[in-house]
């Protein structure tokens, strides 16, 4: 708690505050923290008002009816917390908008169209892996441990892999040539070694 840059405090507008409230209460820099009164969309006015007087007397910075289910009053909150924030050191470049490395995106974003497309039913034995970046053609390789998932993946008449290529493609950039290749690896989350060289 001593490294954070603001403690917020949460409590149920529905329910008054109680012991285990002012417990978190006693053991945090109170003053210095934001009380969110959660749940103002399911309180009637007079539970909100009355369980914002009741933590008034806990003297915090500042106070913040919200509903999380709803939005409302989170813009506000967003705002104050944002303009609580101390500028901190710049650990990546503007304009990079993330710390994964080309190949990796690609390869996530190929098990990503899997799992949508699969429904889930082989979340835990599928991995991916770019083996080949020659831009602007991608070879990405998709890892099963068994014959009958690789029939799973592919698809009847390889429709399902062409399924996921296309939907891959239109969220890389223009031109880029994708090929994807069902590889048959058995045991492979047993094998640190595989493990290791898919980036696990």
């Amino acid at each position: 708690v001593k490294d954070v840059d603001i403690v917020c405090l949460i409590i149920d507008a529905c329910k008054p505050f109680g012991k285990g409230d002012q417990w978190v209460a006693d053991r945090i820099d109170i003053k210095n923290a934001f009380v969110i009164v959660n749940k103002s969309d399911k309180a009637t006015r007079e539970q909100l008002m009355s369980q914002l007087q009741a933590v008034s007397a806990l003297e915090a910075a500042e106070y913040f009816p919200v509903s999380a289910r709803t939005g409302e009053g989170v813009p506000e909150l967003l705002a104050a917390l944002a303009a609580r924030m101390p500028e901190g050191p710049e650990y990546y470049p503007t304009d990079m908008v993330t710390d994964t490395d080309d190949s990796q995106w690609v390869a996530e974003l190929v098990r990503e169209q899997l799992l949508a497309v699969l429904k889930d039913e082989l979340p835990y034995s599928v991995a991916t892996k770019v083996t080949e970046w020659d831009w602007p053609r991608v070879r990405c390789e998709i890892y099963v441990e068994r014959e009958s998932q690789k029939g799973m993946v592919i698809g009847k008449g390889g429709e399902l892999l062409k399924q996921v290529g296309i939907q891959v493609r239109a969220q890389m950039p223009e031109g880029a040539f994708i090929e994807l290749h069902v590889v048959v690896d058995k045991d492979w989350q047993q094998n640190l070694d595989r493990l290791e060289r898919l980036g696990y």
